[in-house]
């Protein structure tokens, strides 16, 4: 699972899977959340509170972005790296 970006402590990843929604994965500490990008939401996992906010505000404002890497891997390429979440909205 490629790493697209990093923030506060988060690192969020992508694993394509033909049979599933766009989504994400992120993982800060010991928790996982997977996070659908269209629309985003968190479909499974648990993380603090304040961290689920960050991933969903990050997602929110990367969703074309997050998009376009889940088409880049599902042709098997290497997605770009997506900037991380500069302020805590």
């Amino acid at each position: 699972m490629p790493v697209i970006a990093k923030f506060y402590g988060i690192v969020i990843r992508m694993l394509f899977l033909r049979s599933m929604e766009a989504r994400f994965h992120a993982f800060y500490g010991n928790s996982e959340l997977v996070v659908g990008i269209s629309p985003v939401r968190i479909i499974q996992g648990e993380a603090p509170s304040g961290i689920a906010a960050l991933v969903l505000a990050w997602a929110a404002s990367h969703q074309a972005e997050l998009l376009r890497a889940w088409q880049t891997i599902g042709n098997a390429q290497r997605p770009a790296a997506i900037a991380p979440l500069l302020q805590q909205p």
